[in-house]
């Protein structure tokens, strides 16, 4: 595993014998009780040079270094969430000073729309798999239909990825309306799409409803607001490069994979791709290796994912800073892409 290189070159966790042709590393049993101990330490965000002189301390007599450097990074913890239950404070009471401008109210006024059936297929195909599951941000449990300007945008976002697709719609031509339809009915939507030339989507009430022919679903959409999606897609031009999309999902299947070294930030630790454009300009999975500030980690669940939405045998990767999300875009629609939150790596 990549994490067990990481600490023996850091002389944290060193084996005690390396095969020198396969590079297999080899501990002895006595390390076992270090190495779960290691484990724990990091999970509670201890920082490696305190793990270092921990451990130190675990193996000698050095009892009084041990519980000091526990009892000091306890205290760090205890000020840490103190100070963020202070800003948390402070950022409910600017949310209740604003109220509620995320997003348009649902109008009381009948709004229709005419959207080409593939357009609105393609859309739907396109967002459905950011879309977050997670019961405790229900503004999150849905796909946002946002109508402006003749156009309707489709929004998705679990938080660790956001996508974002683009249809044609006529039929609208007042202010900018926002909705938030439920995956049950958007898939139910989804189903009466297949074989259709045209689709027409109908607001009342804050019910949406969806005709195809002599077909139609219809459903109450969610009633919360969904974060400005605007702002979270205006990002630093990044470095763009075209990859073949069969041949580059063969690769991050088969390529190098970081197991369990990065962490989303709800502590759910996760498979990694890490990604670098060429001098070539051609997108990498990068072989384990030292950290290069032009590699970007990534969920190589969510990329995979990103790849198959993305439904083009060929399309754009932007890669900008490791802090900055990846961009998944189609060539022929710069209104319809993906992005993917970077994952930090283990220090």
């Amino acid at each position: 595993m990549s994490a067990l290189r990481f600490y023996d070159r850091a002389g944290v966790l060193v084996p005690a014998w390396v095969d020198p042709v396969t590079g297999y590393r080899w501990y002895e049993a006595a390390q076992l009780d270090e190495a779960r101990l290691l484990a724990r330490l990091r999970r509670a965000g201890m920082p490696l040079p305190d793990v270092r002189l921990v451990l130190a301390g675990w193996s000698g007599a050095d009892t009084d270094l041990v519980r000091e450097l526990l009892r000091a990074h306890l205290r760090r913890l205890e000020q840490g969430l103190s100070d963020a239950r202070g800003e948390f404070s402070t950022v409910r009471t600017l949310l209740e000073d604003r109220g509620r401008p995320m997003t348009t109210p649902l109008r009381t006024a009948v709004i229709r729309l005419d959207v080409p059936a593939t357009e609105l297929g393609a859309a739907l195909d396109a967002v459905r798999f950011a879309a977050s599951t997670d019961p405790e941000l229900p503004m999150l449990g849905g796909i946002l239909f946002d109508v402006e300007d003749g156009a309707l945008r489709l929004v998705t976002t679990d938080r660790y990825r956001m996508a974002v697709a683009h249809a044609t719609a006529t039929g609208h031509d007042g202010s900018r309306t926002q909705v938030i339809v439920p995956l049950p009915l958007a898939d139910a939507m989804r189903a009466l799409l297949s074989g259709e030339q045209h689709a027409r989507l109908v607001l009342e009430d804050g019910r949406m409803t969806l005709e195809t022919g002599d077909r139609r679903t219809t459903g109450q959409c969610l009633d919360h607001d969904f974060p400005d999606y605007r702002r979270l897609v205006r990002l630093p031009a990044g470095r763009r490069a075209p990859v073949d999309v069969p041949a580059f999902r063969e690769a991050v299947l088969t390529g190098p994979v970081r197991q369990g070294e990065g962490r989303e930030p709800d502590g759910v630790s996760c498979d990694l791709s890490v990604l670098k454009v060429t001098a070539e300009n051609t997108v990498v999975v990068c072989e384990d290796g030292a950290t290069d500030p032009d590699q970007v980690a990534v969920n190589r669940e969510f990329l995979l994912d990103a790849l198959a939405a993305g439904a083009r045998d060929r399309l754009n990767v932007e890669l900008g800073t490791s802090t900055t999300p990846l961009v998944i875009r189609r060539p022929d629609s710069e209104e319809t892409f993906s992005l993917l939150m970077p994952v930090r790596l283990e220090d």
